[in-house]
């Protein structure tokens, strides 16, 4: 409980001194124009102040000092360096350092926080311990960094990182460390008050290299708890935390390098503003980033406190969700003209395998090889209780070479590997599913054959096939649902539409319509005159009423047109729209699908 009022007292402290010296820093750069003036690479639309960083970090440091911890070991330490990389910031803000100038700061500062003995210790070298954890916090730094694009992503990720690490440290028995972990996140929060949309300051490089090295420095601590029992939590703590700044920081540094762009301009081709342009709002986009990384950092606390089998399928399952979410969001264009590729509809995440996945399917080859490992990996975690796995897992790495053969040789055969994802259908789905059903009957046989019944466990056998019935045929699916999901939740900020005929004909025309923002229609309701059809939804819009209400549910939609989807319309019903919209001065007009 004492522990628990000191966190609480380090915190409110920091909540509150940041909020003054926000407050403070923002009315004096204001006065002083120390604003940042909108630009086309940039996401804000009026002047905004600068150096938020300040206050962030005068709240953290009115909570340290105010009641420092007598025995900080060598988190005094991590303080002086991020003190150190506060003022490379703040010196940058102010001077436009050079990149290489920042970076050779960047280095001094982590180099000064290894010396002392403070690494990763993932690697049993010292040297080369110590280099990888160089490469830790100069890249964490510099992720919170490129993170700081849109109104609080970077603050909010960092705060959620740092209320866990107040957990991981109360657990490790750091009391200090959990301290200023409790004292970080109430700066940070603090400064959210102004930062998140719309934003009325920004942090500046002074903040979010602040942000990245104390969190990349204070995240190590985690390295030292593991047991050989979990040493899976060792490696996996720190990643989880930092996952999401790490993969915004990928998928930005490899679709630019793709497009011949540098790394280290700016540009709105971040994860916060592919989100956007899919149809999220900005605060829609921040929160989406925040949930990420709390489910990032809810499956760190679940991986500490598991068994290591267990831990390595739940990460592979998050592990697999992330991937296809970012693979997606690679494909969002958001470069204007970049050669012939940008016109042809933008580039993937990972552009060498999206070639190939369209080309020789290589991309949906690596795919199913990783859901094949996975689910037989999961068949036998959930057919075997964790006191006899150990013992079954030496069976599990003799057979896997066979069914991973066997079972992609299948697929092949069945032509799983014709489709287009985004265009998966029901025909496909049925293909994929006897395809796994026969991949399953003969990898288990070819196990049989080559190393007899001993390693065949029907359980896992079964297991294995509904485990690949719900993977293979989910992962197909899984970038048509992104896209509609996405759509739906696009700004209504076009013509308000009512399509009329909610058959096979509108229900075409409503995809179109939600999945082309260049139209500008947003469809807002049905009308049919199938009184079966009435209050029924289709893709999220309903079917509203018949053509005799028209005149109504015109009026409480505030449409702008109607469309007719199908030809299959008596005249009469027709003209009878026709003419209420002719009254209420819309414009009706015809879906048409012609030959030429």
């Amino acid at each position: 409980m004492e522990a628990l009022r000191g966190y609480a007292w380090h915190f409110a402290v920091a909540l509150a001194a940041s909020i003054a010296s926000t407050l403070l820093v923002r009315t004096v750069a204001r006065r002083y124009g120390w604003v940042a003036k909108p630009r086309p690479d940039r996401w804000h639309r009026k002047p905004t102040a600068l150096y938020g960083g300040v206050g962030i970090f005068g709240g953290f440091l009115a909570a340290y000092l105010l009641r420092r911890p007598s025995d900080l070991e060598g988190d005094a330490l991590l303080v002086v360096c991020s003190t150190g990389m506060f003022a490379l910031g703040l010196i940058d803000d102010r001077f436009q350092l050079k990149p290489y100038a920042k970076l050779v700061g960047q280095v001094a500062c982590a180099t000064l926080f290894t010396v002392f003995g403070l690494r990763l210790h993932w690697l049993p070298n010292p040297l080369l311990d110590q280099g990888l954890t160089l490469f830790w916090l100069v890249g964490v730094t510099n992720a919170l960094n490129l993170l700081d694009n849109i109104d609080g992503a970077a603050g909010g990720i960092a705060a959620i990182a740092g209320l866990y690490l107040v957990y991981f440290c109360h657990l490790a028995g750091r009391y200090p460390s959990a301290l200023m972990a409790a004292a970080f996140s109430g700066a940070v929060i603090g400064f959210l008050v102004f930062n998140f949309n719309p934003a009325s300051i920004f942090m500046g490089d002074c903040g979010s290299l602040f942000l990245g090295f104390f969190l990349g420095g204070l995240s190590l601590v985690n390295t030292q708890i593991g047991t050989r029992r979990n040493v899976l939590a060792v490696l996996a703590i720190p990643v989880l935390l930092l996952m999401i700044p790490i993969l915004d920081t990928t998928l930005v540094t490899i679709t630019r390098r793709y497009h011949g762009r540098s790394v280290s301009q700016g540009g709105r081709d971040h994860t916060s503003h592919r989100l956007v342009r899919l149809g999220l709002s900005e605060r829609g986009a921040t929160l989406t980033l925040w949930v990420l990384a709390a489910s990032a950092g809810g499956l760190a606390v679940l991986v500490k406190n598991i068994p290591q089998a267990v831990a390595v399928a739940a990460m592979a399952a998050f592990g697999f969700g992330l991937l296809f979410l970012m693979v997606f969001l690679g494909r969002v264009k958001v470069y204007e003209q970049v050669e012939s590729e940008s016109e042809a509809g933008g580039r993937a995440l990972l552009p060498t395998l999206a070639d190939f996945s369209y080309k020789r399917r290589i991309f949906e080859t690596l795919n199913d090889l990783a859901l094949i490992v996975f689910c037989y990996y999961g068949a036998f975690l959930l057919r075997f209780n964790q006191a006899v796995l150990a013992t079954f897992l030496d069976q599990f790495v003799v057979s896997l070479p066979l069914v991973v053969v066997s079972q992609l040789s299948v697929f092949l055969a069945f032509g799983v590997y014709r489709g287009v994802w985004r265009y998966t259908g029901m025909d496909d789905l049925l293909t994929i599913v006897r395809a796994v059903v026969v991949a399953v009957v003969v990898s288990a046989a070819l196990v049989y054959a080559i190393h007899g019944r001993a390693l065949v466990y029907p359980r896992v056998v079964l297991l294995d096939g509904l485990l690949l019935i719900l993977g293979i045929p989910g992962s197909r699916v899984s970038f048509r649902v992104l896209r509609s999901w996405f759509g739906r939740r696009r700004p209504a900020d076009g013509r308000r539409v009512v399509i009329y005929g909610a058959g096979d004909g509108g229900e075409l025309l409503l995809r179109e319509l939600q999945n082309n923002q260049d139209l500008g229609m947003v469809p807002v309701g049905f009308v049919d005159d199938d009184p079966q059809k009435r209050g029924r939804v289709i893709h999220g819009v309903p079917v509203m009423g018949s053509s005799e209400d028209v005149d109504s549910i015109l009026a409480s939609v505030h449409a702008q047109q109607v469309l007719l989807s199908t030809s299959k319309v008596a005249p009469a019903r027709w003209e009878r729209v026709e003419r209420a919209c002719s009254e209420l001065g819309l414009e009706a007009r015809r879906m048409r699908i012609a030959f030429e």
